[in-house]
């Protein structure tokens, strides 16, 4: 394979990157070669073994690009310093992560993959643990969250970190569910703020239990 420059080679990485997920939204993991992306990207099948080792550490390439910016400035909101109540940085970040989802298709065409076009089998089987990190991870900040509005008298009394964590996980796991599976329809898609708030609304002093 002849020399490339850096900018150039950082160019094939990215067609390879962006016909991965074309191609693998569109046939599914188990289904699509490497020399198939290779075709929909306009380059060797060598170009792609230049650039990455196996089909899964395409997959991971695929998956980061997009998803580790959003995980960050999900993490940013979620337990930002200086709030004077934490739950608002629980509404923002989960604000946040399904705002992505809607107004950016290719990181939703990402999380489709993810969750409905792959098996976790063979040389994925080690793959699924790293996916479903972000969302323990998520599960330990939340529960930090709640902890810090605990902790500033803006959580409701009786209400233990913890529990309300693993609620909140479940919450945010049912949303991501439905609209990834693409029901119910885009009416109650553009309802999502309105159900974060009051997800959250009833965890603050005063409300109904």
């Amino acid at each position: 394979m002849a020399r490339k420059t850096k900018e150039e080679a950082e160019r094939t990485r990215q067609q390879i990157i962006h016909a991965a997920r074309q191609v693998f939204h569109e046939c599914g993991v188990s289904r699509t070669s490497l020399e198939k992306i290779a075709k929909v990207a306009g380059v060797t099948r060598g170009a792609v073994y230049w650039h990455f080792a196996n089909k899964a550490d395409l997959f991971f390439a695929m998956r980061e690009q997009a998803s580790l910016p959003l995980f960050s400035r999900v993490d940013s909101l979620l337990l930002a310093e200086g709030l004077a109540d934490p739950l608002e940085g629980i509404a923002q970040a989960l604000n946040e992560f399904f705002h992505t989802l809607e107004e950016r298709p290719e990181v939703r065409q990402i999380f489709e993959i993810m969750a409905s076009r792959c098996e976790y089998v063979d040389e994925f089987a080690a793959v699924q643990v790293e996916i479903n990190k972000p969302a323990l991870d998520f599960l330990s900040k939340v529960e930090v969250a709640y902890q810090r509005a605990q902790e500033r008298g803006t959580l409701r009394p009786g209400l233990e970190p913890q529990t309300i964590a693993l609620d909140t996980w479940a919450f945010a796991g049912g949303l991501f569910h439905h609209l990834l599976t693409g029901g119910p329809d885009a009416a109650w898609r553009r309802q999502v703020p309105t159900m974060i708030a009051a997800h959250v609304a009833l965890r603050r002093p005063g409300s109904n239990s």
